[in-house]
């Protein structure tokens, strides 16, 4: 690709990042280039955000509807996987698993829920009383 073929499309991302690409200058000697933006890679990205989205929504409809904690809400809303929880808050995965069904949620200590709603970064009272 030369310089001149960068992809310049408007971004959602334009005031806040751009892309380097490895070009050919008019010597045909390699250089980097920024890039504001490309329709395909737009697009994709909104098709990622409105996939997120729809998983937040259904997690939130499974909360309401008391087949989840408030736990697993904010487990998708924060794009955790479960590795990663189990990281911030030193509870075993399975454990983590069990947190996240009604049932477990009811049966976890304050110091528990405490812990989680440190590393959701909400207060203990958003999670325990969930009305999102």
């Amino acid at each position: 690709m030369e310089k001149k073929d960068i992809p310049q499309d408007t971004s959602p991302l334009k005031n806040m990042t751009r892309e380097v690409y490895y070009v050919k200058n008019s010597d045909g000697k390699y250089e980097t280039g920024l890039s504001a933006g490309w329709v395909v890679k737009n697009e994709a990205l909104e098709n990622a955000w409105e996939d997120i989205n729809e998983q937040v929504r259904a997690a939130k409809q499974a909360v309401l509807t008391g087949e989840k904690s408030p736990i697993y809400y904010y487990f998708v809303l924060q794009l955790m996987d479960y590795n990663v929880l189990s990281g911030y808050t030193g509870f075993w995965k399975f454990s983590i698993k069990k947190h996240m069904t009604s049932k477990g949620f009811k049966k976890l200590s304050d110091q528990k829920i405490e812990i989680y709603a440190k590393v959701f970064n909400i207060t203990v009272d958003e999670l325990k009383n969930f009305n999102h």
